[in-house]
């Protein structure tokens, strides 16, 4: 029997990274579509794989984009410009590679094509820490980078034959790194500076692990049946925690962390809620990586960190 083909855009991305591994080793054949601009590492080390396939090139690029989506099974569409800081950056790239390529991507794929949307829980806004928010709650996106992730949600549920998750804040080791998301911002900084100025110590989030990420979309892929049409929360029910909450259990892993609470500083998003996971419990799948588990990961990982590397310092 031949293996359903996927094409990841953006796969040499944070999760992509990840993700395109896990795929491989659940049977598909996967076809990556990337430009490379951050620099990041390609994927030697899944070249060797005859079920692996790379194509350098624009998400935006019409004639490329339609004839790798008419070869494909399933499509997750992972290209964005990821963040409200890195959107707010360059508005016009970001709406263009958020949205319009999204909804090129829309456009080109037939019913029988399953797409698997990656959605950010950002889009939930300026709610309360004390109050759940389930997939029936409200969207009121405030950052540029949350309302293109909201119109692109809107664009593939619309259609049909497609899920979007909605990803709590990730975390973990990825071989295309980011130092910039909480967990592993806050443990880089315990690890290589000892010390930690914390703002909003208050304001809460939901966290989830990047190899979660991949074994849901996998989940969704087999499952997609029963769970086609709908969006669903991705985090640890274990890990809706404060920044300080966080900041203190790192501080369990690196004793001699200094933690200076500061009034100074905001986070762009405003994000300050706990989110409820049941949808996608009572769909079939948990995330089961805990916050020790990426912080312990994480700290192995930035011990083969050389100066210089990740940042300037």
């Amino acid at each position: 029997m031949s293996r359903e083909r996927i094409l990841v855009t953006g796969g040499c991305g944070y999760i992509g990274s990840i993700l395109c591994e896990h795929l491989l080793d659940a049977g598909y054949a996967v076809t990556v579509l990337d430009s490379l601009i951050f620099g990041q590492k390609p994927h030697f080390h899944l070249c060797a794989d005859p079920n692996y396939d790379f194509v350098f090139g624009d998400v935006r690029d019409k004639e490329l984009v339609s004839r790798l989506v008419s070869q494909a099974d399933i499509i997750i569409p992972l290209a964005a410009l990821v963040g409200a800081p890195l959107c707010d950056q360059d508005p016009w790239l970001a709406k263009s590679v958020n949205f319009e390529a999204i909804k090129l991507i829309n456009s080109l794929r037939s019913q029988d094509q399953f797409l698997v949307y990656p959605m950010t829980n950002s889009g939930y806004g300026t709610h309360s820490g004390e109050e759940f928010c389930t997939e029936e709650t409200p969207l009121e996106p405030i950052s540029l980078y949350g309302i293109t992730k909201v119109d692109g949600e809107k664009e593939v549920l619309g259609k049909g034959n497609a899920v979007s998750l909605r990803l709590a804040t990730v975390f973990g080791l990825s071989p295309r790194m980011r130092v910039d998301l909480l967990v592993n911002f806050f443990t880089y900084k315990a690890v290589k500076e000892k010390a930690l100025v914390l703002f909003e110590k208050d304001f809460k989030r939901n966290f989830v692990h990047v190899r979660d990420v991949a074994d849901c979309m996998i989940h969704c892929i087999r499952h997609r049946n029963e769970m086609k049409g709908l969006p669903y929360n991705v985090g640890l029910d274990s890990a809706n925690m404060s920044k300080e909450e966080l900041a203190l259990k790192i501080k369990e892993y690196v004793p001699d962390l200094y933690i200076h609470y500061a009034e100074i500083g905001t986070d762009p998003d405003k994000r300050n809620y706990i989110v409820s996971n049941q949808r996608l419990r009572e769909a079939g799948f948990e995330a089961r990586r805990s916050i020790d588990d990426g912080i312990k990961e994480l700290i192995k990982g930035y011990r083969m960190l050389r100066r210089g590397e990740l940042t300037n310092i």
